[in-house]
């Protein structure tokens, strides 16, 4: 049987690359990750993703993981890279009873006092260590060895955690966190060494030493962090015999590994930790692209029980590398201002943050602008990169969270279909623009808060967004509700570190195909389909599946191009209707589906989601017309929570969002309510259209518009309804195809009931019905009353009184 490697990953840059370390064919490999961190994993190769708030959430990885282990199957191997993960992983392989580092195995290596007192016991040099439960036992150390101290937490990572006490005063006043046991230790003013590389069990694989310029706990105060590798023979020769010893007595297993140590002035070495993991920074980049050693490639291996390649990966001539971290200029969270490139002038890489980016902290990977260095020898890269740390600048302006939001939409629509969610925005927050057009109508709504942009391109609409945001002291967010700028929205967040889904999630709504064989993998009801080419391949399809089927396009939106076709000719009309269709501003994908025909009455459900948690916020009827298209005449919005199908449509939206990896953001998912239970249509991620958003408002009291601005800004939005009637649109479409030349509502409008009555085709309009044209309609009538029997009387007598004239098309 095949193995289930289950991988804990955190990070959003390309540390580590699964997918050439393991085959994901021949084994099964799943991932626990964050949303943030999924960018560069190989889901569509994976057998699951599941994604969790965070990996230091125990609660939330461990139910994850019970998910996995529903789906795919329990694990025989766990990975973990990230020194924080590795607790965890230690405790899962236990309780599993799998091969690799065990909770007893790990202790010393993540105990730094236990530790400290292991490499003591062999005659590794350590700085003098001790428990500190309290006040009087820092004092007590002190005033045995003297100040300054440090005090840290016996378990952590990256400096964190740790002050330095140099008076009396200061120990009295230090507050202890209630959630950590820590440690007192001697602080040494020596020059700071780590080691990095490869304990093969026996001793030394490949390692490298590098000297610090300034040091990790100068990083977290805001002082920019240097790495350049040790050429000096004689001080790598004392340096291998130290970590040959501390990893000797540390280690039970072979690991990839991380070590710190002090030199003195005078020559002498002092392990200060270690850790079994990869360094951290850009160790892991120098590695692969300056030495030609993947270090996350040999930790994987020694996790999984494969051959680690790392002793003779090694090509090229030897080189010396180096690295840099520029913290920002303010305390995070932060708003970049300004950054600037030294590519050509010194680093061979870096990686920016991009201007009117927030910063939030979160390790080495996110603290600011990054660097890295290779070169003949080690004075050499080491001005490098002190040219680097003093011209470089990353100028950020502090962000406050409590001050007022400012939203950017990034393109608006058509003001018949969304100005009344415009007016909701402006009336809850600051509201700016994005679009490639001028502004017009929505300037009420935003003042000159508007910017000019190319918004098919995510790096122009990127530097838009950052623009109206720059100077803003609260928090920032963006938002579109145009289905052809989900992608690029999503990439603009990603880039200036707002919430939002990722572009990933949207990328696999906007592709039917995806959303398919993601549901099929997750075993997500839904419908069963083919991928298909020609007309050939769509008439073995429908005959495999059964007819009638739906043949539709992979990525365009308003039914556009999907059909039902019952017999060989209408599956061949269908097949060449999708091939040839088109949505304006949405670029097709290759080859057309042919998918399982659901039957049953078609409902559309809008989704809060934020945390990771999904919340139905109203559910509407979808009225179709026109057949065999299936285009949407209306939509009613009524009580659903008494349905026979309420609770497992609820689950099934729920498990269809976790398949498709949605933790952020408003959504717009469509079911069939077929004999044998709800099935997923398809999930789209944004709000929904047709003023379903309005229905819902006027329907339960909770604005969806409203709802996706909280969610943008990190906020909790409101979703507790305070009413629970019935509201529905009715479309008013011509009886034949015409170019419209009067449009009368006024005694439309009129009726008892009706809230709003909206024109949405003027004089002079050309009007096509399906499948020729695109939502040719003329108007669309809202009601509001208690039963959805008074919602249709209400629209029948508005309909009725429509007055309008066309000119017939020949």
């Amino acid at each position: 049987m095949p193995e289930h490697v289950v991988i804990i990953h955190r990070w959003t840059d390309r540390y580590a690359d699964y997918a050439a370390y393991l085959d994901h064919a021949a084994h099964r490999v799943s991932y626990l990750t964050t949303e943030r961190a999924a960018r560069h994993l190989p889901a569509e190769q994976a057998a699951a993703v599941r994604l969790v708030d965070s990996t230091e959430n125990a609660k939330s990885v461990r139910a994850a993981l019970d998910a996995l282990v529903a789906q795919v199957g329990p694990p025989t191997r766990i990975v973990a890279l990230q020194e924080t993960d590795l607790d965890l992983a230690a405790e899962l392989r236990g309780e599993f009873d799998l091969p690799g580092q065990r909770s007893a195995d790990l202790l010393p290596l993540r105990d730094k006092l236990l530790m400290a007192q292991r490499l003591e016991a062999v005659g590794v040099a350590v700085p003098t260590t001790a428990a500190a439960p309290d006040h009087d036992s820092v004092a007590a150390f002190a005033a045995r060895h003297g100040r300054p101290v440090l005090v840290k937490p016996r378990r952590g990572t990256a400096s964190a955690g740790i002050t330095r006490l140099d008076t009396q005063a200061a120990i009295r006043a230090y507050d202890f966190p209630r959630d950590a046991e820590m440690l007192v230790q001697a602080w040494l003013p020596h020059q700071v060494l780590h080691v990095d590389g490869v304990f093969t069990g026996d001793g030394l694989g490949a390692w490298r030493a590098s000297r610090y310029l300034n040091t990790c706990l100068e990083f977290t105060a805001g002082t920019a962090l240097g790495s350049v590798e040790i050429d000096d023979g004689a001080l790598l020769s004392r340096i291998g015999e130290i970590t040959a010893a501390a990893t000797a007595a540390l280690f039970t297993g072979p690991s990839v590994f991380h070590l710190e140590l002090f030199a003195s002035d005078t020559g002498e070495l002092t392990v200060l930790e270690i850790g079994a993991r990869p360094g951290g920074a850009e160790v892991p980049f120098t590695w692969r692209e300056v030495h030609g050693i993947d270090l996350m490639a040999a930790a994987v291996a020694h996790q999984t029980g494969t051959e680690d390649r790392s002793a003779r990966s090694a090509t090229g001539p030897a080189q010396v590398a180096g690295w840099l971290l520029v913290p920002p200029t303010a305390p995070t969270p932060c708003r970049v201002r300004t950054v600037t490139s030294h590519r050509g002038d010194g680093p061979y890489a870096e990686v920016l943050p991009e201007t009117g980016a927030v910063l939030s902290g979160g390790g080495y990977e996110h603290a600011g602008a990054r660097f890295r260095f290779r070169g003949a020898d080690s004075a050499e890269i080491e001005a490098a990169v002190r040219r680097t740390m003093r011209d470089a600048a990353l100028e950020c302006t502090p962000v406050d969270p409590q001050a007022p939001g400012r939203l950017v939409v990034v393109g608006c629509g058509n003001p018949p279909y969304r100005a009344y969610a415009l007016a909701s925005l402006a009336d809850r927050v600051t509201t700016a623009l994005v679009q490639s057009s001028d502004i017009d109508w929505q300037r009420p709504y935003v003042a000159d808060r508007f910017r000019l942009a190319d918004t098919a391109d995510p790096a122009a609409t990127t530097r838009a967004v950052a623009a109206l945001l720059a100077g803003h002291r609260g928090p920032g967010a963006v938002l579109t509700w145009d289905e052809t700028l989900l992608e690029t929205t999503a990439e603009v967040a990603r880039r200036l570190g707002l919430p939002h889904m990722s572009p990933e999630a949207a990328r696999r709504c906007r592709d039917k195909l995806a959303t398919r064989r993601l549901l099929a993998a997750a075993r997500v009801p839904s419908a069963q389909f083919r991928q298909v080419h020609t007309r050939e391949e769509a008439l073995a399809a429908a005959e495999a599946l059964g007819r009638p089927v739906v043949v539709k396009p992979r990525a365009l939106a308003g039914s556009i191009g999907v059909t039902l076709a019952a017999n060989p000719e209408d599956v061949s009309r269908a097949y060449e209707q999708a091939l040839g269709s088109s949505f304006p501003g949405i670029h097709g994908l290759a080859g057309v589906i042919v998918e399982e025909y659901l039957s049953g009455a078609e409902i559309s459900v809008d989704c809060a989601v934020f945390d990771g948690t999904v919340r139905i916020v109203n559910v509407a009827h979808k009225r179709l017309g026109f057949a065999p298209y299936f285009e949407e005449v209306g939509h009613l919005v009524a009580p659903w929570r008494h349905e026979p199908w309420a609770d497992e449509m609820q689950a099934v939206v729920t498990d269809a969002h976790t398949a498709l990896g949605i933790r952020t953001g408003l959504t717009h998912t469509e079911l069939r309510l077929t004999p044998t239970g709800p099935r997923i249509v398809e999930v789209n991620g944004r709000l929904g259209g047709d003023f379903i958003p309005l229905l819902g408002t006027l329907a339960t009291g909770v604005d969806p518009v409203a709802a996706a601005a909280d969610i943008a800004l990190g906020r909790t939005p409101h979703l507790t309804p305070d009413r629970d009637r019935c509201a529905e649109v009715r479309f008013v479409y011509p009886d034949s195809d015409g170019t419209v030349r009067s449009l009368d509502l006024a005694a439309a409008a009129a009726e008892p009931g009706i809230v709003e009555a909206v024109p949405l085709a003027a004089p002079g309009t050309r009007l096509l019905l399906p499948p020729r044209g695109i939502v040719p309609r003329l108007a669309a009538l809202v009601a509001v009353g208690d039963t959805p029997e008074d919602c249709a009387a209400t629209l029948g007598r508005a309909q009725r009184a429509v007055r309008h004239t066309l000119t017939p098309l020949p």
